[in-house]
């Protein structure tokens, strides 16, 4: 696959006055006995939220972890998934039967060091079925999501097939997680798939990085595919250091946002970068975040008055981002010790996020604002 070049248009820190704050309506913190990490939150059909991440317990390697609360934030359930070795939930989504799918990466089941692990719960998070895709090699998903003919979609990123040191994975399965296709993409050299949405004409949008454009600079990729797999464009942005993006969303226009991080445009050690493209891929803005140390923009969603709300860090604190259409800043706000890692809308008008904060252990951190 040949990754063609784009011009990125370059655009100045955002000098807006911070005049706004968020309302924290209420925040929670859940953990075992060490380490505990939030990765991906959705908002479930009960007005509750389902939580999806990894947890060590004593000195085993980590499970997938996968917490259910309420509109309120109380822990109602709590479950652990997983084998021997380590085993990581990186994305979850609520299936149609009110149920979840989780994926991730196993080293306790599949026939590679590491593999692409897929598990689909019912309601309670009582398992139902798993599966682990990939090769001999490792292998791991990034993000699933249900489909619109009942199956779900994988992408994450191969070591074991594909033309270069890693590359973009996709994988398609039916509604019981048996594969129907898989895809790979990418150079020579490193490519992963970080980020999918389906998109409305049935096919997806991958957001990803590669390394395999002339430079060998780490930069961000999004590849827009039919049903089946297929390329239709793929787009590279990035400049002559280090970009690095986490997840893509649909807009309202019908194009994309990218959230991520950037070494290229940046002040300091990195810093958030926030890029708008059209339907086609072409870059409408960018936008960097941030000041002498080191920021990320993990998850980006857009918000209700048709700006951009991301949520990651700054030296290693919880960081919150909010933007008009253009990315201008609005307001930013830090939190406590961690990153946020995943933040979505809710139906009543506000946001929950998720991720980690420290404290004697490494715990699971649970915040919603409006």
């Amino acid at each position: 696959m040949l990754l063609m070049p784009i011009l990125v248009i370059s655009c100045r820190k955002p000098t807006a006055p911070i005049h706004e704050s968020p309302y924290i309506l209420w925040e929670r913190t859940n953990g075992k006995e060490l380490a505990d990490e939030a990765l991906s939150v959705q908002e479930t059909s009960d007005r509750g939220y389902i939580i999806a991440g990894y947890t060590t317990l004593g000195y085993r390697n980590t499970d997938v972890y996968l917490i259910k609360v309420s509109k309120y934030g109380q822990l109602l359930w709590e479950k652990i998934y997983g084998g021997m070795k380590g085993d990581k939930g990186i994305s979850v989504y609520e299936t149609s039967d009110s149920g979840f799918i989780i994926t991730g990466y196993t080293a306790s089941f599949g026939p590679g060091s590491y593999n692409v692990y897929l598990i689909k719960t019912n309601k309670n998070g009582d398992t139902l079925w798993t599966k682990a895709f990939g090769g001999v090699s490792y292998d791991e998903g990034k993000s699933v999501l249900q489909t619109i003919d009942g199956g779900y979609i994988i992408a994450g990123f191969t070591e074991s097939f594909g033309s270069g040191d890693s590359d973009i994975y996709l994988i398609k399965t039916d509604e019981d997680g048996n594969l129907l296709w898989e895809k790979t993409y990418g150079g020579t050299y490193r490519d992963k798939g970080m980020s999918i949405q389906q998109t409305l004409d049935g096919g997806y949008i991958i957001a990803g990085i590669t390394d395999s454009f002339p430079g060998f600079n780490t930069d961000i990729c999004l590849i827009k595919t039919d049903e089946n797999g297929d390329i239709l464009w793929e787009r590279i942005y990035g400049r002559e250091y280090f970009d690095w993006c986490h997840t893509v969303q649909l807009t309202s226009d019908g194009g994309y946002i990218i959230s991520g991080l950037t070494c290229s445009d940046s002040s300091g050690l990195g810093d958030v970068w926030l890029l708008k493209t059209n339907k086609n891929g072409d870059t409408l803005w960018t936008k960097t975040y941030g000041g002498l140390d080191a920021e990320d923009g993990y998850s980006v969603q857009q918000s209700f008055d048709g700006g951009f709300l991301i949520g990651g860090y700054t030296s290693y604190y919880c960081y919150l981002i909010k933007t008009d259409q253009l990315g201008d800043t609005l307001w930013t706000e830090i939190l406590k010790p961690g990153m946020i890692k995943s933040i979505q809308k809710t139906s009543d008008y506000a946001y929950i996020a998720v991720g980690w904060t420290s404290g004697k252990n490494k715990d699971v951190y649970i915040v919603k604002i409006r």
